[in-house]
């Protein structure tokens, strides 16, 4: 349907489209780039659409202010890794490297945020790998494969053959929280539900999960600020 620009201070672009599926009007903001979508039911008209988004729009507003700047990745920004914010550095090396304050990044300006991804995504893959291995180990089962995606609605997923995916910015969280995404998707290899069988298998393979859980809700679309 396109696009109209809600007035106000700031102006905000709203992208307009309709559905044969939706039963009201929503309206939504992506957590990843912050593009707002306001999705109109097919009986009703743009007008409606648009009317009901002024009357949303201090909700609105407020929601992105919230949401922050986008976060470009290069030298001299600050980055979590691990839950730990690091500065990032030109590096001496030919390798990126991790220290408790920094991470030292060779090669070209232009370079920098490939590297780090690169590095980011090996890292995470290590991680998961190893957490993985572990809650599946002490589950008593096994999976298939492990992949990894930079996913906007789910920090990981478990399929019915048993594979793996996790988003790669979980190595952005602290250790704590990627393990607990690792022992919830293990858990699903013996439950592939949300029963209170499956929460009391995270229980068991894992321990306490509500504070990392609390601390992936608050903080995880945050996580996605970050362009590399």
């Amino acid at each position: 349907m396109g696009q109209h620009i809600l007035d106000g201070n700031p102006p905000v672009a709203i992208i307009l489209r309709k559905s044969t599926r939706a039963k009201r009007i929503s309206l939504r903001i992506s957590q990843l780039d912050g593009r707002v979508t306001l999705t109109l039911p097919r009986h009703v008209s743009e007008a409606e659409g648009i009317a009901f988004a002024r009357e949303k729009q201090t909700w609105l507003r407020g929601h992105l202010e919230n949401r922050g700047e986008d976060q470009t990745i290069a030298l001299g920004a600050s980055l979590p890794i691990e839950g730990v914010d690091r500065e990032l550095v030109a590096g001496a090396n030919k390798r990126v490297v991790l220290d408790s304050a920094t991470l030292q990044v060779p090669g070209k300006p232009e370079q920098v945020a490939p590297r780090v991804q690169a590095f980011l995504k090996q890292m995470a893959r290590d991680k998961l790998a190893a957490a993985s291995d572990h809650y599946a180990d002490t589950l008593g089962k096994s999976y298939s494969r492990l992949t990894l995606r930079d996913t906007r609605s789910r920090w990981g997923s478990c399929s019915s053959a048993g594979a793996l995916m996790y988003s790669w910015r979980l190595i952005l969280c602290p250790p704590e929280v990627l393990r607990y995404v690792a022992a919830h998707e293990v858990a699903h290899l013996a439950e592939m539900n949300h029963s209170s069988a499956f929460w009391d298998t995270v229980t068991r393979i894992h321990g306490p999960y509500a504070e990392p859980r609390a601390w992936l809700r608050k903080n995880g679309s945050g996580l996605h600020s970050y362009k590399f």
